[in-house]
């Protein structure tokens, strides 16, 4: 009577964990409640620039053509609201003699020219203040270095005279560097900044960062072409873009929790079938009968 041979026991069944079982983890549960805290923060930042995008309370038509008082627009040193970018507004100040000063590359009508630009110190401020004003308009460099000449000699004359400017209120242009070859002193962008650097009597000077282009031409000048602004659109895209990108972000931040947890499973799984493959024991041969072997 022959016996079976006593065949090992089978090892116990190890199934893996799903991604399900996985992200119900404790660890996994607070990884996604910060997730949630920082996709919502995100969220309120979309929101916010949303909120922005949108003018519910655009100045009414032709605003800007309204001839308002300089200091009910905007004070000494403070930026121009972008509403009020070419705002008329009407000051009266004396000129100061030393300080009319020609900017070229300035058109008119798609014409280049010279514009001719002087300081005038604010009547009636409490401080010395003043303001860049652009006088007129020449297509002739010659014909701009005279009119700054005679305007220069019209105040010399009589310094204490007070004159009325009416004229659009607009946004310093940014200093610049003069073309390859030109004259050092050469000026190209409408800036009060770099006209401050070469007026005179500037001790303890308030200054406005915006300058005055006059509607009126003052002195053998050309009145300067200067048209009202185009109104503005409601619409401010480049914040609705940035809304976007703020809800992209908040999207990410849940897609990282899900792709962190899965990362997570799918480690897990190939460690539990790497260690059953190696807890399998290869089966050994059975012995062959001896009748065989003769």
């Amino acid at each position: 009577m022959t016996s079976t041979p006593a065949t090992a026991p089978a090892p116990p069944q190890v199934f893996p964990p799903t991604l399900r079982e996985v992200m119900l983890r404790p660890r996994w549960i607070a990884l996604l409640a910060f997730s949630l805290v920082v996709a919502g923060a995100l969220a309120w930042l979309g929101q916010w620039q949303l909120g922005r995008a949108v003018d519910t309370s655009p100045p009414e038509p032709g605003q800007t053509e309204v001839v308002r008082p300089l200091d009910d627009v905007v004070q000494p040193g403070d930026y121009l609201p972008e509403p009020l970018v070419g705002q008329r507004v009407e000051v009266s100040g004396t000129w100061v003699a030393s300080d009319f000063i020609v900017v070229s590359s300035r058109f008119n009508d798609d014409v280049e020219g010279y514009w001719v630009t002087g300081q005038l110190r604010v009547a009636g401020a409490a401080e010395p203040t003043s303001i860049a004003v652009a006088t007129g308009w020449t297509s002739d460099p010659a014909q701009a270095d005279a009119a700054a000449a005679q305007l220069q000699a019209e105040v010399e004359a009589d310094p204490s005279a007070v004159v009325e400017v009416t004229g659009r209120l607009i946004s310093d242009e940014g200093p610049s560097v003069p073309p390859a070859g030109a004259d050092p002193q050469t000026l190209v962008k409408m800036s009060p900044a770099m006209l401050l650097g070469r007026w005179h009597d500037t001790t303890g000077l308030d200054v406005y960062r915006q300058y005055i282009a006059s509607q009126t031409a003052i002195g053998p000048l050309d009145a300067i072409s200067s048209p009202a602004p185009d109104e503005r659109s409601r619409v401010n895209w480049l914040n609705i873009f940035y809304a976007a990108e703020w809800a992209v972000f908040a999207g990410f931040a849940l897609y990282l929790w899900y792709r962190l947890a899965r990362d997570a499973w799918e480690k897990e799984v190939e460690d539990l079938e790497d260690e059953q493959f190696e807890g399998e024991q290869p089966r050994p041969l059975a012995a062959e009968p001896a009748e065989s072997r003769d």
